[in-house]
């Protein structure tokens, strides 16, 4: 399964780069396809994948939307995804990815 590494600065304290990248470093054994990195000043997330689902680069994370507002690490699955990405279809969402994330 994958491994995820979250932190939050407090009172906005910048995080460091390198500290995500050890946190991440440590999951290796959880996600050996994949890594990604993503700090934004107070938040930094690392993740280490273990590819299932969607087996491209498409499913790398972190995953910023296309308008860059949003970052998402995702560890689990959604067992209903293809049903609601279906309906989400329908509504006018796009997909970058054919995975549950």
């Amino acid at each position: 399964m994958c491994g995820i590494a979250v932190a939050i600065g407090l009172k906005g304290q910048p995080i460091e780069r390198v500290a995500i990248e050890r946190m991440a470093k440590s999951l290796l054994h959880r996600g050996p396809d994949d890594s990604g990195i993503y700090v934004d000043g107070a938040v930094g997330m690392g993740f280490r994948r273990l590819s299932i689902l969607d087996l491209s680069e498409a499913g790398h994370q972190p995953m910023v939307s296309e308008d860059e507002r949003y970052v998402l690490v995702f560890n689990g699955e959604i067992f209903n995804y293809v049903e609601l990405r279906s309906e989400l279809r329908q509504l006018g969402y796009q997909f970058r990815s054919s995975g549950d994330s």
